[in-house]
């Protein structure tokens, strides 16, 4: 996502607290962060780049599209980014993507069930609470219960067989009075289970009872001066009365149900859907739908209501909606509300829908005509690159020889994301001695964009040098003496993992596989590594020519080249009769060169 998507996007930015997520180009969430004020957040982006980490860079260019959800404080937007993380498994989220952030108390779905802390939540017909945002203040928590009512910690299959047969002992648990000896039939379950449902009315909130029973305590122990004990209940007390709810996205009275607004404009209508489960928010969607007709909001939100349910695996037996509409299931309670925390829930999703409508309108006002594919590409790795301007003309430079023979180097030119053949250069290197390619590519950079200056030639937007920093810093010697660094964009490309090397930076970034952008760099490498071979084959095989037979006397170049061409190799040529050589050249040409072999071998022996 480049600066300008940012500022087209910036009107349609809300300045409410929420979550965002960034999509890549694939539609796939890469991203999701949390914000007081997401608008705020967002600029943070696209401001100064000098001192964003690396990760952030990266993460902001491979974003293709940008979404929000909003909802009513800051710890709501963090509890919400937590379940979207841990949902989503976003690429660049770090901090809660181990799934462990927030944690439950359940009550096991077993006879005499247990009561502990636990971070995953299963299906299983146990009951859970929470979120809770700290762990440790919910272990104050737990401890209270466990003080008040004592229960077992044991994982024994207390069923009423194995009790009768005595198959369980009492353990230390319940000599230190933690444990009533359930699995020895010294606790009846109707008792325990009695326990049980006052703890479900402690973590629902129904604790006056509780408090109650506490003050009694500390009254009777202030009586015996036991003042320590009265004080150790007084603290824990306070700590439950603290943290007695739970920390959600929405409030401790909703429980479990469906929220749905709708939002319309001349051609489509958009269906925002908020997941409530327990108290806290799951989930969020919004629906565009194409109107090919003028339906109703109403009959738009009977049709989406069902999808949507159907789409999220929704049981929830209440809906909330702003408009009373006719549902296919009559069991389902409808709920249009007026006031309270339904009525605030409500215009959360009311609120959603209107900024995805006016996302939608920016888009379609800011939408530009159809580009060319080169267009496309080349834009894309505009965006990629960070240049100031269109790269349409680009080229790259490539260094050939084996063992330091016949060292030559090739400039391919790409015009409009395309070869442009006719602009292709090939350089024999002339100042330097042995295999030396980053002085080679020093001398070819200079020699190029010296006479491209001296002729009054424009330049490329984009000079790509294949290989890394060592060739990189080897263009940019001539690029200096030039002066022409600030003319144009120069990168090195290393093959070995398609690292991108920018002047002065050591880190190098890395351009998504499926990019067009690094295929059109890939594309132009290939080509100015096929063009250095060919020339640097061709010069062999000149050189070759000349120094083998060019140098008989008599002998040509286009004779030894009939020669070759007939007999493939030199050494064939010394082997092969008289009359077969005579047969391509002559009789004349023929004895010269059999004559120049036989004195060859003479010379030798």
């Amino acid at each position: 996502m480049t600066t300008e998507d940012y500022k087209k996007l910036l009107p349609t930015i809300p300045t409410d607290p929420g979550v965002y997520r960034y999509r890549d180009k694939d539609n796939v969430v890469i991203y999701v962060g949390k914000a007081k004020n997401i608008k705020k957040r967002i600029a943070s982006y696209f401001g100064e780049k000098k001192h964003m980490l690396h990760k952030t860079k990266t993460m902001v260019k491979n974003a293709a599209s940008l979404e929000f959800t909003i909802v009513d404080s800051e710890t709501d937007a963090l509890l919400l980014e937590n379940t979207l993380i841990k949902k989503l498994q976003p690429k660049y989220n770090v901090m809660l993507k181990d799934g462990k952030s927030y944690s439950y108390i359940v009550i096991k779905n077993e006879r005499f069930p247990r009561v502990f802390i636990t971070r995953r939540v299963f299906r299983d017909g146990s009951t859970y609470f929470g979120p809770y945002s700290s762990k440790t203040r919910l272990k104050v928590i737990l401890d209270l219960i466990k003080q008040l009512f004592p229960l077992r910690t044991c994982n024994y299959n207390l069923s009423q067989e194995n009790i009768d047969a005595g198959k369980f002992k009492v353990c230390l648990e319940y000599h230190i009075k933690n444990c009533l000896g359930g699995c020895v039939g010294k606790e009846d379950e109707s008792s325990y289970n009695a326990k049980i449902a006052q703890i479900k009315n402690m973590l629902r909130g129904n604790f006056g009872s509780v408090k109650s029973h506490f003050k009694e305590q500390m009254q009777l122990h202030a009586e015996n001066l036991e003042f320590e004990k009265a004080q150790d209940l007084k603290i824990k007390l306070t700590a439950f009365e603290d943290y007695q709810g739970k920390s959600t996205v929405v409030s401790a009275v909703i429980r479990d149900v469906d929220v749905f607004s709708i939002g319309t404009d001349e051609t489509s209508a958009y269906v925002n859907y908020i997941k409530v489960v327990n108290g806290a928010i799951i989930n969020t969607f919004t629906m565009e739908m194409v109107m090919n007709l003028n339906e109703d909001e109403e009959d738009l939100l009977s049709f989406s209501i069902p999808e949507l349910r159907e789409r999220f695996n929704s049981s929830a037996p209440e809906i909330i909606c702003s408009m009373e509409v006719r549902l296919a299931d009559e069991e389902l309670i409808l709920t249009v509300p007026q006031r309270g925390d339904k009525k605030k829930l409500l215009e959360l999703s009311e609120k959603n829908v209107w900024y995805y409508l006016m996302q939608k309108k920016k888009e379609a006002i800011n939408k530009i005509k159809k580009v060319t594919s080169a267009e496309r590409i080349l834009t894309t790795l505009k965006n990629d690159l960070q240049m100031d301007e269109l790269p349409m003309h680009i080229e790259c430079f490539d260094n050939s020889n084996i063992q330091g023979t016949n060292p030559v180097a090739s400039c391919v030119v790409f015009k409009n994301a395309k070869p442009s053949k006719k602009d292709y250069r090939k350089f024999n290197i002339k100042t330097v001695v042995g295999p030396d390619d980053f002085a080679s590519m020093t001398e070819v950079v200079h020699r190029r964009y010296r006479r491209l200056l001296d002729e009054g030639e424009p330049l490329p937007q984009l000079l790509l040098v294949d290989g890394g920093k060592g060739q990189l810093s080897a263009a940019m010697k001539s690029i200096k003496v030039l002066g022409i660094e600030n003319k144009m964009v120069v990168i090195g490309i290393a093959k070995r993992l398609e690292e991108i090397f920018f002047p002065d930076d050591p880190i190098p970034i890395y351009i998504d596989k499926k990019s067009e952008s690094l295929k059109l760099m890939q594309q132009l490498r290939n080509e100015a590594h096929r063009f250095a071979i060919t020339f640097h084959r061709d010069q062999r095989s000149k050189n070759f020519i000349d120094s083998e037979l060019t140098n008989i006397p008599g002998i040509g170049e286009k004779t030894a080249q009939k020669l070759l061409s007939a007999f493939k190799s030199t050494k064939k040529i010394k082997e092969a009769p008289f009359a077969a050589i005579a047969a391509e050249i002559g009789n004349s040409a023929a004895l010269k060169v059999v004559a120049h072999f036989e004195k060859s071998e003479q010379d030798d022996k």
